[in-house]
């Protein structure tokens, strides 16, 4: 379990979830890892999972910062390459989600779901770009999700974001891979997460019988993913997007 020895990697939105997951399996790969999280609601649970990092032999770090606020983001990117002398990784993993048609969808939580996935993803690259062109090196790993290719009725601004998210990815990839740095994107399907917590059980359901492997997956279906892309072993995956769906969606 060395893929990620002598890494460093910063992870947004990883005090909980998807996140969270991702944290513990780069750490058990030997990376160190940034852990940000959002606001003072969600420290305890940052600083709970570097404790947890740290008892089992790791290195771990919190940073709080609105990954929509363009000085915290630069702040918490700037802290995490002083704590670690360096950056091999970025994970864009933070997100928001709730359901609505677009008729009563209120403006300000379309510009919210927005802000926090694709604001997010922009800024937190825009930031540790110089930093990775610098050294000629690095890996850029953002999250979409399936959805953004099946689309979801109730969740427009959501899938909008995601869809968004993979062409971004791209473009990305087409600047940033002639100058050594792998950007790419992992879609996943339906997880069980806190996201999904409020979702009626009989939903949960239908979502489950149109998976064809039958079962919503689980966080530790997901993570893999990223350690792939995180890896030298991803070095010829440039513009991609990877899907453990269960076989929802074919990309």
């Amino acid at each position: 379990m060395s893929q990620l020895t002598n890494h460093t990697a910063l992870i947004t939105g990883a005090n909980r979830g998807i996140g969270a997951g991702v944290a513990l399996a780069f750490a058990a790969e030997g990376a160190s890892v940034a852990i940000n999280y959002p606001n003072g609601d969600s420290a305890a649970e940052a600083m709970a999972l570097c404790t947890e990092i740290e008892s089992r032999g790791g290195l771990a770090i919190s940073i709080e910062a609105d990954i929509t606020n363009p000085a915290a983001v630069e702040s918490m990117v700037t802290s995490a390459i002083d704590s670690f002398g360096h950056l091999d990784v970025l994970v864009n993993n933070a997100g928001i989600a709730h359901a609505a048609v677009v008729e009563e969808i209120e403006v300000e939580q379309w510009d919210s779901v927005i802000a926090v996935h694709l604001r997010g993803t922009f800024l937190a690259c825009k930031f540790v770009l110089p930093h990775m062109y610098q050294r000629g090196s690095g890996r850029i790993i953002n999250t979409a999700s399936q959805l953004a290719y099946l689309g979801a009725a109730g969740f427009a601004h959501y899938t909008a974001a995601k869809g968004a998210i993979v062409s971004f990815t791209r473009s990305l990839a087409l600047e940033a891979a002639p100058r050594g740095i792998g950007v790419n994107a992992v879609a996943p399907g339906a997880t069980r997460t806190r996201m999904l917590e409020n979702v009626p059980e009989e939903i949960l359901e239908e979502i489950r019988s149109g998976i064809p492997r039958g079962q919503l997956a689980d966080i530790d279906d997901i993570v893999p993913s990223y350690v792939f892309l995180a890896s030298e072993n991803s070095r010829h995956y440039i513009g991609q997007v990877i899907s453990p769906n269960g076989g929802d969606v074919f990309l």
